[in-house]
């Protein structure tokens, strides 16, 4: 039984690697509107890719923040 485990352990991963990636996706979208509404509230009106660049930078941060823990598997 260990190939059928060794699949079901890829077909998890793979899994899993497409729902972070979906949900980065979606992060990165609801940053942008964020970092954009708190620029109009402080009376700015930067570049669009410079809101793109601190939603970015933004996202990336709360995702690696997030994804800590999970780097070190349970025995």
């Amino acid at each position: 039984m260990g190939a059928l485990d060794a699949f079901g352990t890829l077909a998890s991963a793979v899994l899993a690697t497409i729902v972070m990636l979906a949900f980065a996706i979606l992060s990165l979208f609801v940053t942008v509107f964020v970092v954009d509404a708190a620029a109009a509230i402080g009376g700015l009106n930067p570049a669009d890719g410079f809101v793109v660049l601190g939603a970015t930078i933004l996202a990336a941060a709360a995702i690696l923040a997030g994804g800590v823990g999970f780097a070190t598997p349970e025995q």
